[in-house]
């Protein structure tokens, strides 16, 4: 396929996707090429792509580097991102505390997704103090702007009862709104609230979901909860979770 690509269309998402898909080299030359024009769109997604090494050699310092750029200009993703690396030890050592302040800047200017990393770390109380009732507030108002994995565990919260108090029936409806939205988790915590209710038909299918998305480590935890599982036909999952654990297993040799 070939492409004829406008300076203006550089940053065009869905031509940038067809682009990454076919021609991941192609695709990086725009992005550098806006990232270098001053393109701030451009600077975060070049960031992004020399963290992924998706049609550039990877190159975590760098990546990390085009995220301070794009988040001195204002980008919020960009700002996300840059906690990202701190708190992961993307392209530098670890330091949570310098990722706290990262996501807490973008997450005050309502960004989703620092808001739900930021919650991570408070309710983990890694580089700030724990706060489980200020992760929960941070996590509901990603909820309520459409973040699938902050759904999951506000459901989580409200079921448990912990830091707020038990409503079951609404950590069911965040549960299956999580689950619509493409969260494993939302999916699999979905399955078990139907299992649970006697719906195992609709069940298997939210399981089946959650076994295609999830990761390695999701799959490791909760292939516990099948093995214990009343249902048969549910239990019975249990071998397909542990064949799948063990292709990505070969993954990681």
């Amino acid at each position: 396929m070939s492409f004829q690509l406008r300076r203006e269309e550089v940053l065009d998402g869905d031509q940038l996707s067809v682009m990454l898909a076919e021609n991941p080299a192609k695709a990086a030359q725009a992005i550098l090429m806006a990232a270098k024009a001053g393109i701030v769109d451009g600077q975060a997604l070049l960031g992004q792509i020399l963290l992924d090494g998706q049609g550039i050699e990877r190159d975590p310092v760098l990546a990390k580097r085009w995220f301070q750029i794009a988040a001195n200009a204002g980008h919020l993703m960009a700002r996300n991102m840059l906690g990202r690396c701190w708190e992961h030890g993307w392209g530098g050592p670890v330091d949570c505390t310098l990722a706290s302040l990262e996501y807490r800047q973008a997450a005050e200017a309502g960004l989703d997704w620092a808001l739900y990393n930021y919650a991570n770390l408070l309710a983990t109380g890694r580089g700030v103090v724990q706060d489980q009732k200020a992760a929960f507030k941070l996590y509901r108002v990603a909820a309520q702007a459409g973040h699938a994995k902050s759904m999951n565990l506000v459901g989580r919260y409200l079921e448990e009862g912990v830091y707020c108090p038990v409503d079951k029936d609404a950590a069911c409806i965040w549960y299956e709104r999580s689950a619509r939205g493409g969260d494993f988790r939302g999916q699999f915590s979905h399955a078990s609230v139907l299992a649970e209710g006697g719906n195992v038909d609709d069940a298997l299918l939210w399981f089946e979901r959650a076994l295609a998305g999830g990761n390695l480590n999701f799959l490791r935890v909760s292939l516990g909860a099948l093995l214990e599982a009343r249902e048969p036909r549910i239990r019975a999952l249990s071998d397909v979770w542990q064949a799948r654990i063990n292709a990505l297993q070969g993954d990681d040799f």
